[in-house]
């Protein structure tokens, strides 16, 4: 379709328009009704993002059931937030984004993000989303008991109480708590290799992230390693959260104070011209993509500058690594390899970044190693897939992504999403690797049993 189509003449951007919280009008329930209407128009008339999440699906059959979408009931409404999980790819195709440089600037995610956290701010956010928003807190205490947690996590009686009051499902297939966490581990690791650096090494900050921190060190580990190398010094100031949980709960302000308090951390280390290298492509997603606007705030225009700094020199850690090989630098003197097909699946949040499949690209170097390509969702996507309410359809969604990566028919499973290897694991029972991990064990002599293509 094209603007200049007449059927498309009403759907310019009203004067409710805003995808920042920190406008007033941006909580103003007339200002988002006006959006609301213009948005959900916009989409029905178009169609093209059916194949996504059920958000879609029920928008268009609540329009076509109600012939005017001023007459869509506050339970369908709200069932449409709520079967958004915020994955992105629908603004990844749309053609009437501020990104593809169109008048009508739709950002459908954010618009169902602002609806969740207008309510939220009426309402109240129950106190089991507000756990969910913060894995900072949780992961603290259950790290202190690592053995006690996960025994929790799998003690059945307990996981009904968890249903009950914390609203996951019973059947969720949890991550496990370890300890050292990845802070813990660097901080003694970096103290023993001080005396282990030169001058021709560069410079670059590590943000590993929550989930690595408290459940998988062994993907901080592995990144250190691989970036050791390659002749680079690790940096891993302390850091919170990058905030998305909070903002998947619609709870704002403690989505800014996470992003205000990594700022804070990260500016220091890009004014000395590092680059910041993550982990997890949702938080490399939330910091380039996300940060600016929280952090947009009229009375605090240092922050907004600094936010637009961070986010600048923030990438995703394999990205960083083929930037590297461009500049001929990236060490491919590899000791050992799987040997064969990998299965390798293509995050939903990593693909919405535009990238490319660096993780891909960088095993591909391995001699011997075949990456065949998944891009598909997962249907985990941060807390969502955890909740009761969800649970199913987040399988239910996940099933082009588990059907690719069993048909790969791959000794060997990897995907540069850690959450994602989680719903790989429920649905599958087969584990997978961060491309990082693999590059850390092909540069081992024995990184790999060649009859299995893992340790």
């Amino acid at each position: 379709m094209s603007s200049d189509s007449p059927d498309l003449a009403g759907y310019a951007a009203t004067d409710g328009l805003t995808y920042n919280p920190n406008e007033a009008k941006f909580w103003d329930e007339d200002a988002l009704e006006k959006e609301i209407v213009r948005s959900f128009e916009l989409c029905h008339s178009c169609r093209l993002c059916f194949r996504y999440c059920r958000s879609f699906p029920t928008l268009f059959a609540a329009v076509d059931e109600a012939d005017d979408v001023r007459k869509i009931s506050k339970t369908t409404r709200e069932r449409i937030v709520d079967e958004c999980f915020q994955c992105k790819l629908c603004y990844t195709q749309c053609p009437y984004t501020e990104a593809e440089g169109h008048e009508f600037k739709l950002d459908f995610p954010r618009l169902l993000m602002r609806i969740k956290a207008v309510e939220r701010r009426k309402s109240g956010i129950p106190l089991r989303d507000k756990m969910l928003a913060d894995p900072d807190a949780l992961g603290k205490v259950a790290c202190k008991m690592p053995r006690l947690s996960n025994w929790a996590n799998h003690f059945a009686p307990h996981r009904l109480m968890m249903e009950k009051l914390g609203g996951i499902h019973r059947r969720k297939l949890l991550p496990s708590f370890e300890a050292p966490t990845f802070e813990s581990w660097f901080r003694t690791h970096s103290q023993g290799a001080a005396n282990d650096q030169d001058d021709d090494q560069c410079d670059v900050v590590l943000f590993a992230t929550c989930f690595v921190n408290y459940n998988r060190p062994s993907i901080g580990k592995a990144a250190v390693e691989v970036l050791a190398k390659n002749s680079c010094r690790v940096h891993c100031p302390e850091v919170n959260c990058c905030g998305m949980p909070a903002l998947d709960q619609g709870d704002i302000e403690t989505a800014k104070k996470k992003a205000a308090t990594n700022v804070h951390a990260l500016l220091p280390y890009v004014e000395r011209g590092m680059v910041i290298a993550v982990i997890n492509p949702t938080c490399s997603m939330m910091m380039k993509k996300e940060y600016s606007a929280l952090l947009d705030i009229p009375a605090e225009p240092a922050l907004a500058a600094a936010a637009e700094k961070v986010a600048a020199a923030t990438m995703d850690i394999s990205e960083f690594l083929v930037d590297l090989r461009k500049q001929g630098v990236f060490k491919e003197d590899f000791k050992s390899t799987p040997d064969g097909v990998v299965a390798y699946h293509a995050p939903c949040h990593l693909r919405t970044q535009n990238i490319g499949f660096r993780g891909r690209d960088l095993m591909r170097r391995i001699p011997g190693l075949r990456p065949r390509l998944v891009a598909e969702c997962c249907g985990h996507n941060g807390t969502w897939a955890m909740k009761t309410r969800f649970f199913e359809n987040a399988m239910k969604n996940g099933q082009k992504a588990f059907d690719g990566m069993q048909g790969a028919d791959a000794a060997l499973w990897t995907t540069d999403c850690p959450l994602a290897a989680i719903q790989f694991e429920q649905a599958c029972g087969k584990k997978a690797l961060h491309p990082i991990e693999v590059l850390a064990r092909a540069y081992r002599e024995d990184g790999f049993d060649r009859k299995t293509g893992d340790l």
